[in-house]
Parts: C-alpha cells; sequence; structure tokens
C-alpha cells in the first residue's frame, strides 16, 4: 500500500468514497471548500455516486437524509456556522435513526467569527447540538492518517447503530498536508428492513421522527437511550503518550494534542515527567480510561482551543479525584509547543 500525499479536506473526501459514500450534498464555506470540491470531481466516478450542491446548508442535511433512508452511505460537510443550520435536520435523523457522517471543519467563533482553526464547537458537537434527547457519535482526528481512518469507521459505526457520526476537526486539519494510507474498507453490513425500499416484502415502510402521542414518544426515547448507552460502553476511544512515568497530564485533543505533544517533548528534556491523554471519541467521552489516571497522576492541565469546553467532561470524569487546571486559546489562536511549554511550565512550579 502506497503513500499518498494530499491534504486534510481531500483525505476525508476520498476516505468516504472509497468508504462507500455515494451520496453527498454540502454548501461552501471556509474552510471546508475543498471538501466539497473534491467530491463534486470525484464522487462521481464511482458507480451510483451523486453530488449535489444545495442551496443552503439546511437543504443539505435534508437531502442526504433522504438519501440514507433509501440505505445509501450519505455525507455531508460545514463549518461551525454552517453545522449550526444542520442541527434540526441531525436532530431529526437522530430520531429517524437515519446513518449518515456531519464532517465539520471548525473555524473562529461565535457568529461568522474567522476562517482561522477553532475548537469552539465542542459543546455542539457532543451535546447534541439540537433539540430533544439525543446524541451524535463524535470522532476527533488529530492527523491525516486518522482523517483517513475514522472517515471510514464513521460510515461503519453510522451502519452499526443507525444514528448520524460527526467528524470534528478544524480549519488547520482540513488545510495540512500529510501522508496517508488508505486502508480496505470493510464490507457493509446494514440490515435492508430500515430501508424505504428493502426486502420486496410489499409493506410500507415508515421512517418517521413525529410521534405525536406522548407514550409513544417517550418509549421511542428510551429505546434510543438505551442504544446511546451501548454506544457508551463500547466505543471509547483514546490515546495515551508517555503516561507511565508522568507526574501531571495534559489532556487534549486534535490539533491542540498535538502541539501538546511538542509541548511534552520540551518539558521532558528540561526533567519535567508530562504526558498526554488524547480522547479520540468526544462523545463518547472515555471517562473511565482517563478516571483510572486518577489513582497514578493528580495534575490534570485541559488545553483547548477555545476557552474550555472539554474541561467539563475532564472535571466530570475526575469526580473531584484530582486537580484540574486550564489553559485556553480562542478565536482562532494557534499557541506553538514553545508557549504552550512555558505555560504548562508556570502552572506546574505554581501547583508545586
Amino acid at each position: 500500500m502506497n503513500k499518498v500525499l494530499m491534504s486534510g479536506n481531500f483525505v476525508i473526501g476520498e476516505a468516504a468514497i472509497r468508504a462507500g459514500c455515494r451520496f453527498y450534498a454540502g454548501y461552501p464555506i471556509t474552510p471546508q471548500n475543498e471538501l466539497t470540491e473534491y467530491m463534486a470531481e470525484h464522487i462521481r466516478n464511482a458507480e451510483g455516486g451523486v453530488f449535489i450542491q444545495s442551496e443552503s446548508e439546511i437543504a443539505a442535511i435534508n437531502m442526504i437524509a433522504g438519501a440514507s433512508a433509501a440505505g445509501i452511505r450519505v455525507m455531508t460537510s460545514s463549518s461551525s456556522p454552517g453545522i449550526s443550520l444542520k442541527q434540526e435536520g441531525i436532530s431529526s435523523m437522530a430520531a429517524c435513526e437515519l446513518p449518515g457522517i456531519i464532517v465539520n471543519i471548525m473555524r473562529g467563533g461565535p457568529g461568522l467569527g474567522n476562517i482561522r482553526p477553532s475548537q469552539g464547537d465542542y459543546f455542539q458537537a457532543t451535546r447534541g447540538g439540537g433539540h430533544g434527547d439525543y446524541r451524535t457519535i463524535v470522532l476527533a482526528p488529530a492527523s491525516g492518517q486518522e482523517l483517513a481512518d475514522l472517515t471510514m469507521d464513521a460510515f461503519d459505526l453510522a451502519d452499526k447503530y443507525r444514528t448520524p457520526v460527526m467528524i470534528l476537526a478544524d480549519g488547520m486539519m482540513g488545510q495540512m498536508m500529510e501522508p496517508v494510507i488508505f486502508k480496505k474498507p470493510k464490507p457493509r453490513h446494514y440490515n435492508e428492513k430500515f430501508m424505504l425500499r428493502g426486502a420486496g416484502d410489499g409493506k410500507s415502510k415508515f421512517i418517521r421522527g413525529l410521534l405525536l402521542d406522548p407514550i409513544d414518544s417517550e418509549e421511542h426515547n428510551w429505546k434510543l437511550f438505551r442504544k446511546y448507552e451501548i454506544i457508551k460502553k463500547n466505543e471509547p476511544r483514546f490515546e495515551e503518550h508517555r503516561i507511565a512515568d508522568a507526574e501531571a497530564v495534559i489532556v487534549a485533543y486534535g490539533t491542540a494534542a498535538r502541539i501538546a505533544k511538542g509541548a511534552i517533548k520540551r518539558l521532558r528534556e528540561h526533567n519535567l515527567k508530562l504526558g498526554l491523554f488524547r480522547p479520540i471519541s468526544l462523545w463518547p467521552f472515555p471517562e473511565m480510561q482517563l478516571r483510572s489516571l486518577a489513582a497514578q497522576v493528580k495534575k490534570f492541565i485541559v488545553f483547548e482551543m477555545s476557552t474550555g469546553q472539554m474541561l467539563e467532561d475532564v472535571r466530570l470524569a475526575l469526580q473531584g479525584y484530582a486537580d484540574v487546571e486550564f489553559h485556553g486559546r480562542p478565536g482562532g489562536a494557534v499557541p506553538t509547543p514553545a508557549e504552550l511549554a512555558n505555560v504548562i511550565s508556570k502552572i506546574c512550579d505554581k501547583r508545586d
């Protein structure tokens, strides 16, 4: 298998097509436009592939909902304010148990913000974002290779649990070029009884999220809840880096985790034993795995390119068994590893 040098947005597009995505609908917004352009050019080369540049983000999410109901693997993408417009559709897909991939290449915010990389959409992604009792699986790649691997995994997870899955990256991840190897996709396993078209039994199929009877609605909500509990048990993903002898641990994801690794290298050269805990699945958050570290480490430093959102999940996971400090750079400001190392050094000195 040969390595290919590609930008992050192109990697997601190529991985999606290889995974069997045959319907893409999207609307232009920086810094994910290259993904839309890639799908426009290449998905048509796949048998049955359809690309639509929709008239809006709202139209795009509802288009992929319809295609998903027909049993097709689907994807849409956008950036922060565009994802906000998709939230009602994502909630509807979760209610109807329709699999689909939503890519968010985050930009600075709130509001229209700017096109610089940021991590300010964590709450929106991990709390469902839209209305009602629902969740979406959220995967946070930290490299070009993970963009390829997790995009393929996202389609499998979406089918397995019949749920929307979000890939949460940022403008830097979308634009940077790295060598990647595309793994062989797994055969698709999806039960046709959940499709509008299906096994040909002649019976009408209903896919709906409108349940006017409160008892029916309650039963449906508990059904979704039970599914989410299974996901929480089976699907947490994380990476540990230089944890074995760590006296303090940085918790970071995505681009921030890459910066943190550079800071850890510098700090260890000055005899500060730092490690990294990197959540790869932001929901389900790997809370039990993080909590287990509190038996070994009593200092945790959360680093985010935001004012502190994952910070809440870290505190909930640790349940007071360890001290938690925070450093953030919101609005598209991206620190260097040297800058972060300096901040963390001061935090460790203060706490000692």
